[in-house]
């Protein structure tokens, strides 16, 4: 069994999964499109072009997400998205570029459990927690 986060976004999927390639540097296994699939039928034609389904992975690991059809994404509430790393330098640029544009929760810094730890909300919207133990 594999446990993978599937987020849901609000129009800008493509825009975010091509922001974490840059942050994160993973890479975009598939992004589908609204268009051409049987669910084009259950989203306005302005919505054809936006991701039904994508998938980035990231070192070994596997992030999933979409544009929820419009009315229906609402603010993440209640989940973050931890990242393990390995290496302090790496984590904290890691966490300031999610951080960029978004909102820091909790400072990236040295705590009783991890070398490195902190939390914060990405520019479209997405919770994370950096954790470097």
């Amino acid at each position: 069994m594999q446990v993978n986060p599937y987020l849901l976004y609000n129009g800008n999927c493509e825009e975010a999964f091509n922001y974490y390639v840059r942050a994160l540097g993973g890479k975009v296994d598939m992004m589908a499109r609204y268009q051409g699939s049987p669910a084009a039928d259950h989203v306005p034609p302005e919505w054809a072009s936006k991701v039904m389904h994508a998938q980035l992975s990231i070192d070994g690991e596997v992030l999933m997400a979409a544009d929820a059809p419009p009315g229906t994404a609402k603010p993440p509430a209640g989940f973050a998205v931890s990242l393990q790393v390995e290496d302090p330098a790496k984590a904290d640029r890691v966490f300031a570029a999610l951080a960029d544009g978004g909102q820091i929760t909790m400072p990236i810094d040295k705590t009783f459990w991890a070398r490195r730890f902190g939390m914060c909300i990405d520019r479209f919207g997405i919770p994370w927690m950096i954790n470097c133990e």
